[in-house]
């Protein structure tokens, strides 16, 4: 396994548990029996890593490490080295993830870096599966799709994140949501066991995804670990002509182009839509489309999404969902659930 110099030679600002020597010892030695195992990590592992290069909004305080895995068989090999204790965040493109100035405590793994593969699996005269690794941007099983003459999975070219974290929040636009499409997925837990399950083990709605719950208790929390990530999904999809689909991811784009802020780093939705509303209505309503904070905005452009114009703190843009969420819980009476995920310490 590769240790990243660079990162290990930068002055950390956030966590003086950085360097934890206990902790890297302890991994230290977790590699070495794995190499006795036959089993020696390929990924990189990196120290202080600045998780504004990782996110879309581009801001943010740096992780106490981060690791790029190989591969699965990689990623499953670190996790069993792992202490217990260690903290633990899986993250893909970061297009739905904001950390916070202060840094981030743990290890951060990053699955597009490694989880990669996109494939045809079984097939039949209606249709056939497609398989996609974690680490696969959502706009690329799309286009992939197509190419193959596969119809249903055309809305992903709209999700500007990766498989895994369509899957983690069902994520979806233009009328589709990723579950919608889901055949079974794989997934790999804290202590590095891989889990094949189906739609069927979750509690799957608009923009939430969670094990089902069994005699009062989750399944995670009476069988399993409670931290379980997505490892891969295989989607069934129906046959259709792929000039058609192209078509359709064409369009979606368009209208992407033209109502979003796409130029400026943004997460996309801030805030999940309530029922039989939308947040961006109700945060202009407010009177808070183009509001600044520090180096953040609320786009003039949609106003559920807030924009780094390029010096903005995480705080700025965390300081800009507190308003809105305050403004239209007393205008309107609702109040708004966020989309994104804010991690990390102030």
């Amino acid at each position: 396994m590769k240790t990243s110099a660079a990162s290990e030679r930068q002055t950390f600002t956030g966590h003086p548990s950085a360097l934890r020597p206990r902790l890297l010892r302890a991994i230290a030695e977790a590699i070495e029996s794995e190499k006795v195992h036959g089993k020696a990590m390929r990924g990189d592992l990196r120290l202080n890593e600045p998780m504004a290069r990782h996110t879309s909004w581009r801001a943010g305080g740096a992780a106490e490490r981060a690791f790029f895995p190989a591969d699965l068989d990689d990623l499953v090999v670190f996790l069993r080295a792992l202490p217990r204790d260690e903290p633990v965040h899986v993250t893909g493109l970061g297009s739905n993830l904001l950390v916070r100035d202060g840094g981030l405590l743990g290890t951060v793994i990053f699955t597009h870096w490694a989880l990669r593969e996109v494939r045809l699996g079984r097939a039949s005269a209606s249709g056939g599966e497609l398989c996609a690794e974690a680490g696969v941007a959502s706009p690329k099983v799309a286009r992939f799709a197509a190419l193959h003459d596969l119809a249903g999975a055309e809305f992903l070219a709209g999700i500007p994140g990766t498989v895994g974290g369509a899957l983690a929040m069902n994520a979806g636009c233009y009328g589709g949501e990723t579950w919608d499409i889901v055949a079974r997925v794989t997934t790999v837990d804290r202590t590095g066991v891989l889990r094949e399950r189906t739609r069927n083990d979750y509690e799957i709605d608009y923009r939430h995804v969670r094990l089902q719950a069994e005699g009062g208790r989750r399944k995670a929390e009476r069988n399993h670990p409670s931290e379980e990530w997505f490892a891969s999904a295989t989607f069934r999809l129906r046959r259709g002509p792929g000039a058609e689909s192209r078509r359709k991811i064409t369009e979606l784009l368009k209208r992407r182009i033209a109502t979003q802020p796409l130029g400026e780093p943004n997460a996309g939705s801030v805030f999940r839509n309530p029922p039989g509303d939308f947040a961006a209505r109700l945060i202009e309503g407010c009177g808070l489309k183009g509001r600044v904070i520090g180096g953040a905005r609320i786009s003039e452009k949609h106003a559920n999404f807030i924009v780094n114009l390029g010096r903005a703190r995480a705080a700025d843009i965390e300081a800009l969902i507190a308003l809105a969420e305050r403004a239209v819980k007393e205008k309107f009476g609702i109040e708004l659930e966020r989309e994104v995920r804010i991690v990390g310490e102030a």
